[in-house]
């Protein structure tokens, strides 16, 4: 539970030794504690350069900027103080902050006023903590979109358009003795209609926004032996998996971050696929099997010296590597090409052990996560809590289209419900619960 009315303080740089750190405050404390620090109030949003003091005591010499509420970041009253970034100069400040009176804030709480003062909506909030946690150019740009009110602003026009359909069903209701023009009810549906296909639309754009914001899946999939942890270790470009001529050598499945172009993915390597006994091996086998059906993109590594395989559980688009091709003529590799190729899958030939023929996957994998991710527009939704709002409002227009105008009344109700769920996505109507789990998974001092 957060303290409101409690002035707040916290790190906003990065944990350890730095050149400058930075303290933030919010409350209604923050003029107090920064005359008694730099013995004045400085002009409001100017750097200003001065001694700390305490009681005497010299602290440190610091840059400090004052925010007036409700202009700033929070809508209180805000100060930040850029202090040199050793431990011993947080601690004391620290202490001197805890003398005042103040209270070292939760994670996420200053986000949380924001929100709280109408500073951000919920959708903007959450901008905030993925943009703090951004590691890829497409994260950057698609938080900072949602930042900068890109999903407010289209939540908005359908809620703007939902109110005024619910305005011309309750003209219906409420007079329906009036000359209404003819026209009206078909003019209602019309708009039910269009406003369901945009909304269709963006949920089923939604998986694009999460696999942005949370990575792209890449499963190595195939046989023990095949070459899977070296395809892992070329393009990863580092030796992240054991690789040995030993058949079941990886036995679950081994993930790792890589960047593929401006984009964030996670890539797996898994365990052989085989019939085995063993039970470590078999529980290993298991959840490639499981990886693989979840992951966004399968790259299957096949050895072209060995016997052609089943293949049964690849999908169209994945990718099949014909690895250890130097190993076999041209004639069988051209078998293979023919025996795989109405598969509609990607086709490869690499040498691993070579280092032969990983660039054309590299290249592929940033040309089709282009196509799969591409930022020239951007989705709706980055959040399951985003996509499960859209569903409702879907679902609202849904019945209010089944219903009808043999009862109006109903269909009003569907479309206030749908109302209800947008109000829930800029967080307007939120349970206390919801907006605890929300900003915990912030960092302090956002």
């Amino acid at each position: 539970m957060f303290h409101v009315k409690q002035t707040i303080f916290a790190l906003a740089s990065a944990q350890g030794r730095a050149g400058v750190s930075v303290i933030r405050i919010s409350g209604p404390q923050a003029a107090q504690v920064v005359e008694a620090l730099l013995g004045r109030l400085p002009r409001p949003r100017y750097a200003t350069l001065g001694h700390l003091r305490y009681d005497g005591e010299l602290i440190d010499q610091a840059l400090v900027l004052w925010f007036k509420g409700p202009s700033s970041f929070t809508g209180e009253d805000c100060a930040e103080f850029h202090i040199h970034g050793s431990r011993a100069v947080l601690e004391r400040l620290y202490g001197v902050f805890r003398a005042l009176g103040l209270r070292h804030a939760e994670p996420g709480e200053f986000s949380r006023r924001a929100f709280e003062n109408g500073k951000l909506d919920l959708t903007q909030a959450e901008a905030i903590s993925d943009l703090v946690e951004a590691e890829s150019e497409a994260q950057r740009r698609q938080a900072l979109m949602q930042l900068e009110g890109g999903f407010r602003d289209r939540y908005a026009q359908w809620r703007d358009a939902l109110i005024r359909i619910l305005a011309h069903i309750e003209a219906i209701v409420d007079f329906p003795d009036e000359d209404i023009p003819e026209h009206l009810s078909e003019r209602i549906v019309a708009d039910i209609i269009t406003l369901k296909t945009e909304v269709g639309a963006a949920i089923s754009d939604a998986r694009r926004g999460q696999q942005i914001r949370e990575g792209y899946r890449i499963a190595i999939m195939g046989k023990p032996n095949a070459g899977k942890s070296s395809l892992f270790n070329a393009l990863l470009q580092t030796d992240a998996a054991i690789v040995t001529p030993i058949a079941g050598t990886t036995r679950d499945v081994i993930e790792s971050p890589i960047r593929i172009g401006p984009y964030a993915a996670l890539i797996y390597d898994t365990a052989g696929l085989r019939e085995t006994e063993d039970v470590v091996e078999s529980e290993g086998i298991r959840r490639a099997k499981a990886r693989g059906q979840s992951a966004d993109l399968r790259l299957w590594v096949l050895d072209a010296s060995d016997a052609p395989e089943d293949l049964s559980a690849m999908q169209s688009g994945d990718y099949l590597i014909l690895n250890k091709s130097d190993q076999v003529s041209s004639q069988a590799l051209a078998a293979l090409r023919s025996q795989y190729e109405d598969k509609k899958v990607r086709l490869f030939e690499t040498s691993l052990t070579k280092g032969e023929g990983i660039d054309a996957v590299r290249r592929a994998l940033e040309v089709d996560l282009e196509a799969a991710l591409s930022l020239s527009t951007f989705p709706a939704a980055t959040r399951e809590r985003h996509s499960e709002r859209l569903r409702e409002v879907d679902a609202a227009l849904d019945r209010a289209l089944g219903i009808g105008f043999a009862t109006p009344e109903l269909m009003a109700e569907d479309i206030r419900q749908a109302l209800s769920a947008f109000d829930a996505l800029f967080g307007r109507t939120d349970v206390e619960q919801v907006l605890d789990h929300i900003f915990s998974s912030f960092c302090i001092g956002k």
